[in-house]
């Protein structure tokens, strides 16, 4: 599983496919379409866009919240936020060989994900974020490392954490040292594609 994801920004369909473009032209394998609010034909074209983007470019399509959407398309997936339904019933419509990525932001989250069971989980956010309209509590460093100290603690295998939520270059290294799997950008992405390759030399290299 690639241990970089870039979530979709823009406030058009327009942006939201440019943006795609050069995130999947500077090297990201892994697209989560995430557009709220949006219409929803202009939404569903965004996703039929972006999945046909990514089987081009051999990357990962996954799309925010939508089970159904997800299922139309045959896209590769879909993140579940924690009000979005249950992981069980997405699992049911979308069958074992897709992937279900779920958010959290308690160890409460972290382990109902862990048993229900989810792909990976979205943990976070690191720090405040302009892009979710109803933040959870801010982990910081420290949350992320209590979270998993709780696991080791217990013996229980640690799950495919991302780090979401304003993550940048210099948090890579603190995150995996902590045992954080990798991480999701919007905006550092968004703002400078051209990061990207950085952004997946630093993770290589730390994991070696």
């Amino acid at each position: 599983m690639e241990k970089l994801q870039y979530i979709s920004q823009g406030d058009t369909k327009e942006e939201q496919e440019l943006n795609i473009r050069k995130a999947l032209d500077h090297g990201v394998k892994w697209v989560q379409v995430r557009w709220k609010n949006a219409p929803e034909r202009e939404l569903t074209g965004l996703c039929e866009i972006a999945k046909q983007l990514c089987s081009e470019y051999e990357a990962v399509s996954i799309i925010n919240d939508n089970v159904q959407l997800a299922k139309e398309i045959d896209a590769d997936g879909v993140h579940l936020g924690l009000n979005d339904g249950s992981v069980i019933e997405a699992r049911l419509v979308l069958g074992e060989h897709k992937i279900i990525g779920g958010t959290a932001n308690t160890i409460a989250d972290v382990l109902q994900r862990m048993h229900e069971p989810c792909n990976y989980i979205g943990l976070g956010p690191l720090r405040f974020t302009a892009t979710k309209e109803k933040l959870s509590p801010v982990l910081g460093f420290e949350g992320y490392q209590k979270i998993i100290d709780h696991l080791k603690e217990r013996s229980l295998e640690i799950p495919k954490i991302f780090a979401i939520g304003s993550v940048t270059l210099e948090d890579i290294v603190p995150l995996q040292q902590i045992g954080i799997y990798g991480i999701s950008v919007s905006g550092e992405i968004t703002k400078q594609p051209s990061i990207i390759n950085t952004l997946k030399k630093v993770m290589i290299y730390n994991c070696q």
